[in-house]
């Protein structure tokens, strides 16, 4: 039975709960509750296993702090035996709109600090991401403010909408492969 690990970046606490930084957070729990599962207190995260169409999925909020996310994702990369291409990170990404979300088999941490710490972890940045767009849309100087404030009511639509199609993603990665999931959503727009 192929296993995958799911891992949505996020802090822990509820002064963070729901903001633009913990969507990897809030994606993951999507993906978990659509197939009723329920997360568990674990080592370094909180976890929720799950079996779809013969698949295991490992899903990960790690309870390490973003920029600690390194340690949580190995952590349970080893323990599970899976292989770095079966696993996904979702992530929230500045640098691109909120009218996308962009998957690709690997790539740089782009500055995200959850992300350089997992490669710093793995010691490679050839991993699977999920990142979904965030925007930018502050001012100058004000982007940590901007990351860890809440969604605006008028983004609320399109986020949901955004989350039921990475919850998709999910399950395309681990059924269809990431180059055919890749196709059905990297050009997908999101209004």
């Amino acid at each position: 039975m192929s296993k995958y690990l799911i891992v949505g970046l996020g802090n822990i606490g509820s002064e963070y709960a729901h903001t633009r930084h913990n969507i990897g957070f809030d994606t993951v729990e999507a993906f978990v509750e659509k197939h009723a599962g329920a997360f568990q207190v674990g080592r370094l995260a909180e976890v929720a296993e799950l079996k779809w169409k013969g698949k295991i999925f490992v899903c990960i909020k790690p309870s390490t702090y973003m920029n600690l996310s390194g340690k949580a994702f190995k952590y349970w990369l080893d323990k599970e035996k899976v292989p770095l291409e079966n696993t996904l990170t979702i992530v929230d990404e500045l640098a691109i709109p909120l009218s996308k979300v962009r998957l690709r088999p690997a790539g740089s941490s782009g500055g995200h600090n959850g992300l350089a710490d997992i490669e710093l972890a793995l010691g490679t940045v050839n991993y699977p991401k999920l990142r979904f767009g965030i925007g930018n849309n502050y001012p100058k100087g004000m982007q940590a403010e901007f990351v860890l404030s809440k969604w605006f009511p008028e983004e609320l639509p399109v986020v949901t909408k955004k989350i039921a199609a990475c919850v998709e993603t999910i399950e395309n990665f681990a059924s269809i492969g990431i180059e055919r999931t890749m196709n059905l959503i990297n050009n997908q727009q999101f209004s």
